[in-house]
């Protein structure tokens, strides 16, 4: 009983991507072809909530639930990061789907969102696996 409050913020979660059309494949086309702004200007939305939340957080030196102080470290710029971003862009102009909406494109019925998933959880175990002999 203690988990359900993440089972309740997740089933919110997954209905406000599924009501803001985020889980769709054809607003995600939409989005890689210019052809509407709908997807842009929601992920232009959540970046500008994220920069402020952690801006507050970093200025009131907010602190977690449990009380301990919320430590946001910096990143390091790799070349990892731009072909990362390009292969996570291409994977998800093919699939229609990034990591985040997965389980509400399965909740809503969409089958083939399970083999996403399992393909998700694939590379992120090879990733872990082979990180260190990744070039850095």
């Amino acid at each position: 009983m203690k988990y359900i409050k993440y089972l309740v913020l997740g089933t919110l979660f997954g209905i406000i991507l599924t009501k803001s059309e985020v889980i769709s494949w054809f607003r995600i086309q939409e989005m890689f072809r210019f052809q509407s702004f709908h997807m842009y200007g929601i992920i232009g939305s959540a970046i500008v909530v994220g920069l402020l939340s952690i801006q507050l957080i970093k200025h009131y030196r907010l602190r977690s639930l449990s009380g301990e102080e919320i430590r946001i470290a910096d990143k390091q710029y790799t070349h990892g990061t731009w072909l990362g971003g390009i292969i996570f862009g291409v994977g998800w102009a093919i699939t229609g789907a990034c990591p985040g909406p997965l389980f509400a494109q399965l909740g809503s019925g969409t089958a083939a969102a399970a083999i996403l998933i399992v393909s998700a959880l694939a590379g992120t175990w090879t990733y872990s696996a082979l990180r260190e002999k990744l070039p850095h």
